[in-house]
């Protein structure tokens, strides 16, 4: 007698291999058949048909707060992710001492976009160290598995304080002390360690995060720590191209000690062929004993602009600011009264300097201004008449747009962010889109060496929302696409949950094989597809968060339970922490 028995399903089973139908027998939360089951079971779910396909791996997202107050995790979990990995870029909340709180809250809010005054309320502080934040992580249940990596800013500042936070040089003593907090976290069950090495992540006061600057001494005397334990990843934020100098010392800390480094991968706008040298020296770190891989992206990296965005290119005008703050459909009402309209197009940005705002912010905050008010040929609207389009031809930009009718761009954009009752939202792809289309995308998935990832699920609550990556790599990747290649559904399936399992010692799960773990996805592929974003203010403290949902995800099943049944949440939590790699069942070796 088994759990659950699947039957009539048409299986993806993440090895890369071709669909088969079959059924799926399930107990204890493991895979124990997969074929034609003639057994009886408590539950049976008919697939009728439908793709069956591993439960995601989401390998780079941001739920470190979130994860100790909320047990559904959405929303990545709407998207049928069963395991994701926490504490990457080098920000998280552990280890941290009782006078750094706020300080690690700020961090996170400046570089990740997730609202501070929603972390003060909902984080109780119940650690210090590192393994005390995951014996606090694993006292909830949750519609996911949680693995993690112990961030470098938080180590930082827990070992050397205002130096480390300042981005000083590390002493000797602080790079030991340093690697034993790291050593301690893998004793305790983290997967990996992360870091940050781009300009791009700054805190709230806009300080680059706590090891941007560390020097290759700080670097390998970490690597030491991760090199004992097996595969301890250093995964690693990057300028979208690291300096060939940077990528010595990757090298050299996953050849010479034995450390798997995973870093970020992005086209640069400027320098849209970059990423072809990465990957070549990447190719070539390889061959010469390395173990490196490329994190990418599945589209491009960008905002999504609306009246209750962070930022959207009205955002410092004057007339604008004077109604910023009132309830949504009050503001409402004066962006619909003619004259607001009018004054807020004439009038010229202002960006006020608060108190304690430093140089780099306010740079930032330049930087951002100009390229809302001047860069038309790469704002797009997304919701089209054919749905979202995150793949935009540059003769539906905003430029475009204003050259064939003779209108300022400024009016078009107001015009967007007003329909749909004033939540129309305007696309804008900063980063991997130099050439206004997906084909370097295409060539980055089918290199050897790279993972799908940067998902950033649960970050950027103001502006993005890519926690639905997986539902976008098969709607659009593998069904949808018209602009270029598509790629093969099973090699969707792998890259999305096999290979993502494998990178981080997940080797008991992504793949639909005897004794392996029973998380699945039941999927009516032709109605797959993602929802228009929605900003709502779940988070605690009323906290905003731009959210995406999904159609199409008939079932998702964590353990063995079924976790989501049309979208809709079951109360079934049957995820927990994941400490340390975890070894494939011998039933799922053998095959």
């Amino acid at each position: 007698m088994f759990d659950l028995i699947i039957k009539n399903a048409r299986i993806v089973d993440g090895s890369g291999g071709p669909e088969f139908n079959g059924d799926i027998a399930i107990t204890g939360g493991l895979i124990k058949q997969v074929g034609e089951i003639a057994g009886q079971a408590t539950e049976t779910i008919d697939a009728g048909g439908h793709l069956v396909t591993p439960g995601w791996v989401d390998i780079h997202t941001h739920y470190d707060g979130q994860v100790t107050w909320d047990g559904e995790v959405g929303p990545s979990s709407w998207h049928g992710v069963t395991t994701i990995v926490i504490g990457n870029c080098g920000v998280g909340f552990a280890p941290a001492k009782p006078d750094k709180h706020e300080w690690l809250i700020n961090l996170m809010e400046g570089v990740e976009d997730i609202p501070g005054t929603a972390l003060t309320e909902g984080i109780t502080w119940e650690w210090e160290t590192f393994p005390e934040y995951l014996d606090a992580l694993e006292t909830l249940p949750r519609t996911v598995d949680v693995g993690t990596h112990i961030p470098h800013g938080a180590v930082r500042a827990y070992v050397m304080g205002e130096r480390g936070a300042d981005n000083e040089a590390a002493t000797p003593e602080d790079i030991v002390a340093m690697a034993d907090i790291v050593r301690e976290g893998m004793k305790a069950g983290a997967l990996g360690f992360s870091t940050s090495r781009t300009m791009l992540h700054l805190s709230k006061d806009g300080d680059p995060v706590p090891g941007t600057f560390a020097n290759k001494e700080e670097l390998l005397g970490i690597g030491d720590a991760l090199s004992e334990f097996k595969p301890g990843i250093f995964e690693m934020a990057s300028d979208m191209t690291p300096l060939e100098s940077e990528f010595e010392w990757m090298r050299d800390l996953s050849r010479d000690k034995g450390v798997p480094v995973t870093y970020a991968l992005l086209q640069s706008p400027a320098d849209g062929e970059g990423w072809r040298t990465m990957l070549q020296m990447t190719d070539d770190a390889v061959k010469d004993g390395a173990d490196v891989k490329a994190q990418i992206a599945i589209r491009p990296t960008g905002l999504v602009l609306g009246w209750q965005s962070t930022v959207h290119p009205f955002t410092w005008a004057p007339s604008y600011k004077a109604i910023a703050e009132l309830p949504f459909e009050e503001r409402l009402k004066h962006l619909r009264d003619p004259e607001v309209r009018a004054r807020i197009l004439t009038e010229e940005p202002v960006i006020d300097r608060a108190p304690g705002d430093s140089d780099s912010r306010m740079a930032s905050q330049k930087m951002l201004l100009a390229i809302l008010t001047h860069g038309y040929d790469r704002m797009f609207r997304l919701q089209t008449s054919k749905g979202l389009d995150y793949e935009p031809t540059p003769e539906t930009s905003v430029a475009a747009m204003a050259k064939n009718s003779n209108r300022i761009p400024a009016e078009i954009l107001y015009d967007m962010l007003m329909e749909n009752e004033g939540k129309g939202y305007i696309y804008l792809p900063l980063l991997n889109y130099a050439y206004f289309d997906f084909d370097h995308i295409y060539e980055m998935l089918n290199h050897p060496h790279t993972v799908l990832s940067l998902s950033d699920g649960g970050a950027h609550c103001g502006v993005i929302c890519d926690a639905g990556f997986p539902t976008y790599l098969l709607s659009h990747w593998v069904r949808d696409r018209s602009r270029g290649k598509t790629i093969a559904l099973e090699t969707a399936v792998a890259r999305q949950a096999f290979e993502t399992a494998q990178l981080y010692g997940l080797n008991d799960r992504g793949l639909i094989a005897p004794g392996m773990k029973a998380d699945i996805n039941i999927i009516d592929f032709e109605k797959l597809d993602l929802e228009d974003p929605e900003m709502v203010f779940d988070l605690p403290a009323g906290g905003r968060r731009m959210i995406q949902r999904a159609t199409g995800y008939l079932y998702t099943i964590k353990d063995g339970q079924v976790t989501f049944r049309d979208g809709t949440p079951t109360g079934k939590r049957p995820g927990g922490l994941i400490r340390g790699p975890q070894a494939a069942p011998l039933a799922a070796a053998a095959e």
